[in-house]
């Protein structure tokens, strides 16, 4: 979409009006005016809906790349519209959780529609008792567990990585399992 002239677009505020009385019946005056009006119009229609601009659930399709780079997140352009605007709207808080579990698992719901449980391979623990036992030597994996939100939706599992590796700390490797529903529930069969 582009905010150039727009044929037809009518100015809220025409110059000709403006002019003072002397001007009102001139015919070139007029017609120069109404010129510039053409040209003003879509400028003072975007100025007017500034606010629109900025609200990612508002903002023209073209705008949201520009929107995101303001918040810092990627938008991927073959993603659907009412997707990229979400991504946008939610990125302040998204990076409020980058690099938890929780940041991860919210990006994956909002990117691929999933639900996941994720499972780092780090060997952090801590005990009140002294000469605790230390936990297993780290993996160095990320796995990361997905089924669909909805029953019958299938799960793109090269999104659903480049997702989570993006998402992954850079010292490990990323696998993602997907699963027919949630872990520890039966399989069901088909009769």
């Amino acid at each position: 979409m582009t905010r150039a002239a727009i044929p037809g677009l009518p100015s809220r505020y025409p110059i000709g009006e403006l002019l003072p009385a002397l001007y009102a019946d001139d015919d070139l005056a007029q017609r120069f005016t109404a010129g510039l009006d053409t040209v003003l119009a879509p400028v003072l229609s975007t100025l007017d809906n500034l606010p629109a601009y900025f609200d990612p659930s508002l903002a023209p399709a073209d705008f949201l790349p520009w929107l995101a780079s303001w918040v810092g997140v990627e938008a991927d352009p073959a993603w659907p519209v009412e997707l990229r605007r979400a991504v946008v709207a939610r990125a302040v808080e998204l990076h409020r959780w980058r690099g938890t579990r929780r940041g991860l698992i919210e990006r994956l719901r909002l990117c691929c529609g999933v639900h996941a449980d994720v499972r780092d391979g780090g060997g952090a623990t801590w005990s009140a008792e002294p000469g605790a036992t230390l936990p297993p030597p780290p993996t160095g994996e990320l796995l990361v567990r997905v089924w669909p939100v909805r029953e019958g939706v299938a799960v793109d599992a090269q999104r659903v990585l480049d997702v989570a590796a993006a998402s992954c700390p850079v010292h490990l490797t990323c696998r993602v399992e997907v699963l027919p529903g949630p872990p520890g529930e039966p399989e069901q069969t088909g009769s």
